[in-house]
């Protein structure tokens, strides 16, 4: 789906009660496309801090989309070169859509800004035996808000559940034929490189980069390519946790340059990974690994 990032969501509760398999339903874990603009990759990230801004609440739009079971299939051409219907039949819409294979199996059920892209997107880059047809509703508005297409999204996917007693193969977590591998966030630099002259002291960088984040993980190498052991299972189990922080490489001498031992000094701790949480110095893989296995980690974040 065009401009869309996964998210590894759980099925509401209703979807278990309706399912075939109660007992399955309720712990499926699904692949979940969460609308968003389209994020540019990079490699890492100059620390900036800047004015935060409060956002304003939005208005939450109403909006009624046809059922899955109510939606007729349009066929999808199986030739690149054969155009997809006329946009008056499949509209550059917001919206939901199911995409099924020649049996008739439903694939996959997504949201995309533009149903249309999002579709000839797929005919694409997915293999035939899995795209050859596409049930869809699209919205009035040109502009909708994404919690109405998010609820739109649940809506196809229990109906589906509580129909078949499982989800698509393409929502499933760890799937990502339909909606490609999660990219990880860059690790954070505190400097653009060891020719800046820093204006404020390094132990004041550490200390508003810790305080500004919730979670910070100082680690030897990057959070895709750890240097050592330790900092490959601390970033596994951060991850596992479904917590959102940031990394910072304490090898990296070009863009933070004197961060081993500066960092050493302030948190009075001698040896890394260190993980701060809401300011805080945890401690270091050892500690994060018990926290881990007694499940208190997760009621540390929850904090």
């Amino acid at each position: 789906m065009s401009g869309d990032l996964p998210l590894v969501v759980a099925l509401a509760p209703a979807a278990a009660s309706m399912a075939a398999s109660a007992s399955t339903a309720a712990s499926l874990r699904l692949a979940f496309p969460l609308l968003s603009a389209p994020a540019t990759a990079a490699s890492s990230s100059t620390l900036r801090f800047s004015a935060r801004r409060r956002r304003e609440p939005r208005a939450v739009a109403v909006a009624a989309f046809k059922k899955l079971s109510e939606a007729a299939p349009l066929a999808i051409p199986q030739e690149p070169t054969e155009p997809l219907a006329d946009e008056d039949t499949l509209p550059p819409r917001p919206g939901v859509y199911g995409v099924y294979d020649p049996a008739g199996e439903l694939q996959f059920v997504g949201i995309s800004r533009n149903v249309r892209a999002s579709v000839e997107g797929h005919r694409r880059k997915v293999p035939a035996d899995l795209c050859a047809s596409v049930k869809f509703a699209v919205a009035d508005e040109e502009t909708l808000d994404r919690t109405v297409l998010n609820n739109a999204w649940k809506s196809w996917m229990e109906e589906h559940i509580a129909a078949t007693g499982k989800a698509p193969p393409g929502n499933v977590a760890g799937n990502y034929t339909w909606i490609g591998a999660p990219q990880r966030p860059p690790d954070l630099r505190l400097t653009p490189g060891r020719h800046v002259q820093l204006t404020v002291p390094l132990e004041q960088l550490i200390d508003r980069l810790v305080k500004e984040n919730k979670v910070v993980a100082f680690i030897k190498g990057s959070r895709s390519a750890p240097q050592c052991g330790f900092s490959q299972r601390v970033v596994g189990i951060l991850e596992a946790q479904g917590v959102d922080f940031v990394t910072v490489d304490v090898l990296d001498e070009e863009h933070n340059p004197g961060l081993r031992e500066t960092l050493k000094a302030y948190s009075s701790w001698p040896t890394f990974p260190q993980i701060f949480v809401g300011g805080e110095l945890v401690g270091g893989c050892d500690i994060i690994s018990s926290m881990a296995e007694k499940g208190e980690l997760a009621a540390l974040f929850q904090k």
